[in-house]
């Protein structure tokens, strides 16, 4: 099975939607909005995020993302960057529906400026809050098994633990705790955050998430576009190699050949 004929047939959905590919893509760092296309085409992302307080969605005076990646061709994922409160990540996603009619979300609430890692207390707080108000809600959250079953517990449309802290390229970090929140999880589970290259993206198929997100792994490569490519194959292998089952593992040699019958 190609990598087309599998995105085709492996579907994965959210919030009642359904989706063949399984690399979401970011929409900053980009040098212009031309490469950004570029690069979530080369991708071949169907979900993109947008960080609402960021990018130019309104202001028909200065270059519109819509204008690159358009609507009808991606679904845009509203998301609550730069947001370090609860509050302020609840008016930022209320803002954006109002714009744009979004209903898909992804909510982030970090705490602090140079780790950015999650508010976890901050986050579930929102998330309750976004809930009841009818948002289908993707939430980035630290990798611990145990809040990220609060955040199902309490509605959560996906569950998306960082691999390591954002835009740091480190690759998957815990892959243990990675493992843990996919098998306990019933709502689609994507690594977000910290990957650095297609070995990483390849590392969070194969222990079994449902899709990976990712900005500045492409963004900030020397060539984004051929990144783009290359984090899309890496998706499509490591699926293939979590859906064949992995040869387990063994301390010692186990020859590929038989001896018995040695000339």
């Amino acid at each position: 099975m190609d990598g087309a004929q599998m995105t085709s047939e492996d579907t994965w959905q959210v919030a009642g939607r359904t989706f063949r590919s399984r690399l979401i893509v970011g929409t900053g760092k980009y040098k212009d909005y031309a490469t950004n296309a570029a690069a979530a085409e080369a991708a071949g992302a169907e979900i993109v995020t947008v960080a609402v307080r960021r990018v130019n969605l309104t202001d028909p005076s200065q270059p519109m993302l819509v204008d690159y990646l358009k609507p009808d061709r991606f679904t845009y994922l509203p998301n609550t960057a730069g947001c370090f409160t609860g509050d302020d990540a609840l008016r930022t996603l209320r803002l954006a529906r109002e714009a744009g009619g979004w209903s898909l979300v992804k909510l982030e609430v970090l705490s602090d400026a140079k780790t950015l890692y999650p508010d976890m207390e901050e986050t579930l707080s929102a998330l309750k809050i976004l809930v009841a108000e009818g948002f289908d809600v993707m939430v980035y959250c630290s990798d611990d098994p145990v809040y990220c079953r609060k955040l199902e517990d309490a509605g959560a449309a996906a569950i998306m633990p960082l691999g390591a802290p954002i835009g740091s390229g480190l690759g998957i970090q815990n892959p243990v705790n990675i493992r843990l929140i996919v098998e306990q999880s019933k709502v689609p589970v994507l690594v977000d955050a910290g990957v650095g290259t297609a070995s990483d993206a390849a590392v969070g198929m194969e222990l079994g998430c449902d899709g990976i997100l990712m900005n500045t792994a492409i963004a900030e490569a020397k060539d984004p576009i051929r990144m783009a490519r290359a984090m899309k194959h890496a998706v499509i292998a490591g699926r293939e190699s979590y859906l064949a089952g992995r040869m387990p593992k063994k301390r010692y040699a186990d020859p590929s050949s038989p001896l018995a019958g040695l000339i």
